[in-house]
């Protein structure tokens, strides 16, 4: 099987290169409005977003921020598939601006938008993020009542384009054979994720204000999204690429992937990461068949037993529809003019 993966240094506002609805599933977590490291990003699309900031109109600068983000949702309701899923990262802001403390509730501006233009909320997720603050409190400390709660969850959002599912022609082996485990299942569709914590991408060959701009969610996240929304041989959309997270995990996962990003120096540095990837793809292909093998060890010392057999492993599952999990690791990457290409073989796991 083979994947390919495209990356455009260019403004996400405008997804021309982008076919309409050529993308199963988008993976993404943008600039979150109010939050001071994108006051730049956000007043190069829209002086007057500067102007309100200077001015103190936190709310005018909020709306502003949010009207760019909106100009991408459109080109995300253009590109996806009738059915398709957009799963967006995104955290609220807190911030004072001119002498007024506040919470900026982007989770809630983003729902409504997508509401807007179609799309059906889904359940979302909340994953914590304990590294953000050792403080649980803002403001007078242990005096009340002017303390303010710090926030140290993001949200995951996730709609669906239409009121319908995608259809798969029955028995489809890329949908089977992307199955997961039953206990994978009781984790990754939890509406609260504790075991994932936030981390800062390492970038080694990046200058001081690019390492600035490379927070990004762990590689847990696009990949646990991709494996529930999407099967083998779909399209991954990222129009806030960055440090490439959701390439990295879409090609671990056997996914076609696409990323747009405006600096070219994120794109620069991510070539160094792709001879990393056939290493990284086995390591976590075999991490899920390892915590497999110790859920089943756990249920039989209680003293259940299994019914069913998987069929390209040796290990048994909870459900028939388990049977068919096929894992695939990428063996081999070539760097091409137009993106990558990955060979991807069948996971051997003995």
């Amino acid at each position: 099987m083979e994947t390919t993966h495209r990356v455009f240094a260019g403004d996400s506002r405008d997804l021309s290169h982008v076919a309409d609805e050529s993308v199963e599933l988008v993976v993404t977590s943008p600039p979150y409005p109010m939050i001071e490291m994108w006051d730049d990003l956000f007043t190069g699309l829209d002086p007057a977003i500067g102007d309100a900031l200077d001015d103190g109109d936190g709310r005018a600068a909020f709306d502003g921020m949010h009207d760019q983000l909106g100009a991408v949702w459109d080109e995300l309701e253009r590109v996806l598939v009738d059915g398709g899923i957009a799963c967006i990262n995104v955290g609220d802001a807190t911030r004072s601006v001119d002498g007024s403390f506040r919470v900026y509730p982007n989770h809630a501006r983003v729902l409504a938008a997508f509401e807007e233009r179609g799309f059906d909320p889904l359940p979302d997720v909340l994953w914590r993020k304990p590294a953000n603050s050792a403080a649980k409190f803002m403001g007078s400390g242990m005096i009340p009542p002017n303390a303010y709660v710090t926030l140290e969850h993001e949200y995951i959002l996730v709609f669906r384009k239409g009121d319908q599912r995608r259809a798969f022609e029955p028995g489809a082996d890329r949908r089977y054979e992307a199955a997961f485990f039953w206990e994978e299942r009781n984790r990754w569709f939890s509406d609260v994720w504790t075991e994932v914590t936030g981390e800062l991408q390492s970038l080694e060959e990046a200058d001081d204000e690019l390492r600035e701009r490379s927070a990004a969610y762990p590689l847990e996240i696009p990949y646990r999204l991709i494996c529930m929304y999407s099967a083998y041989g779909d399209t991954v959309l990222d129009p806030f690429w960055g440090t490439g997270t959701t390439t990295l995990a879409a090609m671990c996962a056997g996914r076609n992937s696409i990323g747009f990003e405006l600096e070219d120096a994120f794109l620069e540095v991510f070539d160094d990461r792709i001879d990393d990837v056939p290493a990284l793809s086995r390591s976590v292909g075999r991490t899920r068949l390892e915590r497999h093998r110790a859920f089943v060890e756990r249920r039989r010392e209680d003293g259940h037993a299994f019914e069913y057999e998987a069929d390209h492993y040796e290990t048994p599952v909870m459900t028939d529809m388990e049977r068919g999990i096929r894992l695939r690791e990428a063996r081999a990457i070539e760097n091409r003019d137009d993106g990558y290409l990955v060979e991807h073989d069948p996971l051997v796991f003995e």
